[in-house]
């Protein structure tokens, strides 16, 4: 319990740090949301201060910053969009979508880029091996529009296995395919990280103890190599649920799927800041207790973590 309470604690200054950056930059892009709400036809002086003074757009930005910050914490208000509507319900809906989403690619990307990185480990310099690497190395050189181009043209058009746009089959049909798209790119470090880690672990002097021992070589893979070998891998998993999250836009343009990353790029567009930063805002509440879940996880893989 002190080890999370101080985890915790270290989170609140980077929280606070990181959030008032992404206000004052999304606040800081160029052009007037007020008067951009009426486009070519100008709004009366009287509705400009009026309206100012509702999104508080006329205190200093420390002032604005905080104010959001109480609403957020105080009464779970994440604002309202220049035409009057609530964040949180515009994101209600979206919300389930992303995360979805997120959930397919996380899993993929943890089960098949695990067993890829622990074969490819066990079998070093064999085919195994030489394929797990190359094609890893293939993922990552390509973009990701043209691996989900390539993939809702191949196996959703031509071969019909998943659907090619929307949610209409619901999850987790309709997030499949898409979700190996998006959790692609992750798949290929997990796998070599996996890999890297195991190679590592299997060298180590306590290995070659067990083995001298006479300890079956499964128990020693399962005990021993592969417990240290996950801990540099959780780290990358838990902080890609945030990426994952985020980075779904492309994602998310590609299949149609109606997410936030299609509502922030919308938003972006119509310079609706007061959905911008409260996507982000809970995105990085998000990353945070990843992190914060992936810090106690290191606890229960090497108890000297929580002892240090």
């Amino acid at each position: 319990m002190r080890y999370a309470v101080y985890r915790l604690l270290q989170a609140v200054p980077v929280f606070v740090a990181t959030t008032f950056l992404i206000y004052a930059m999304v606040w800081s892009l160029p052009g007037d949301p007020i008067l951009a709400l009426a486009g070519d036809k100008p709004l009366p002086e009287s509705v400009i201060r009026t309206l100012r003074a509702q999104y508080n757009l006329d205190e200093p930005l420390i002032v604005q910053y905080g104010l959001y910050m109480a609403g957020v914490f105080l009464r779970g208000d994440l604002g309202q969009t220049f035409t009057g509507q609530e964040v949180s319900e515009l994101l209600q809906d979206r919300w389930a979508v992303t995360a979805q989403l997120a959930a397919t690619a996380w899993i993929f990307e943890l089960v098949v880029g695990i067993a890829l990185g622990v074969v490819a480990g066990l079998r070093r310099g064999k085919m195994a091996d030489t394929a797990v690497l190359a094609g890893t190395t293939f993922v990552i050189a390509v973009p990701v529009f043209v691996v989900g181009y390539t993939a809702q043209i191949v196996f959703g058009l031509n071969l019909g296995l998943f659907p090619t746009a929307g949610t209409d089959e619901g999850w987790p049909y309709s997030y499949l395919l898409p979700g190996m798209v998006l959790g692609s790119f992750g798949l290929a470090y997990v796998a070599r990280l996996t890999r890297t880690s195991v190679v590592e672990n299997l060298r180590a002097d306590y290995v070659r103890t067990a083995a001298a021992k006479g300890m079956p070589r499964s128990r020693i893979i399962g005990r021993h190599a592969l417990r240290n070998s996950l801990i540099p891998v959780v780290t990358y998993l838990g902080i890609d649920i945030g990426n994952l999250m985020a980075g779904a836009v492309v994602t998310e343009g590609i299949f149609n799927l109606p997410g936030i990353g299609q509502q922030v790029f919308q938003s972006i567009q119509l310079q609706e800041g007061p959905v911008v930063v409260g996507v982000i805002t809970l995105l990085v509440m998000i990353f945070m207790a990843a992190n914060l879940v992936v810090d106690l996880l290191y606890g229960v893989l090497d108890p000297r973590i929580r002892r240090g």
